[in-house]
């Protein structure tokens, strides 16, 4: 088994759009907005920040983005992780959560955000792995309105 992590182009828009559809499917509650994934806000999301495409013997499994916050500098909003449902099981997600954070740090980056649905909650606790903290006192600026606000976590890169 050959994987591969690369930075993604605005490009990979179409292919991310849909990996990001494909993952959330049967795993995330239907209201999410991830289920209508456009390729125009992944083109411009990689176009504000970033992402990559995890590919296993050169097939693209999964992906992940980033954007810098609107509000804070040297702080970046990781969003829509994910590996399609025939590959879970084998920490894929692992790669794709170190290569953002060798990203970051190599960006002078301080801190990383992410959110998790109020329905997953059992999902901070694989973050936490990676030394995301709960963080109570933020609001996840780019909260679907229509769902139960997420839970925040951050994870300092230096203080």
């Amino acid at each position: 088994m050959s994987l591969h992590i690369r930075e993604a182009s605005a490009d990979d828009a179409v292919l991310i759009a849909g990996l990001t559809r494909a993952c959330w499917s049967e795993r995330v509650a239907a209201s999410s907005s991830g289920h209508r994934e456009s390729t125009e806000r992944v083109h411009d999301d990689l176009q504000r920040g970033g992402g990559f495409v995890l590919s296993l013997d050169s097939q693209p499994v999964g992906s992940v983005r980033w954007l810098p916050s609107d509000i804070e500098t040297e702080v970046w909003e990781i969003l829509r992780m994910g590996v399609l449902p025939a590959y879970r099981g084998q920490s894929l997600s692992q790669h794709l959560m170190e290569a953002v954070i060798h990203r970051a740090r190599s960006a002078d980056v301080n801190e990383l955000r992410l959110a998790v649905r109020a329905d997953q909650t059992r999902v901070a606790d694989l973050y936490a792995v990676f030394e995301f903290e709960l963080a109570p006192e933020l609001e996840y600026t780019r909260a679907n309105p229509l769902e139960e606000p997420p839970i925040v976590m951050r994870r300092w890169l230096k203080r």
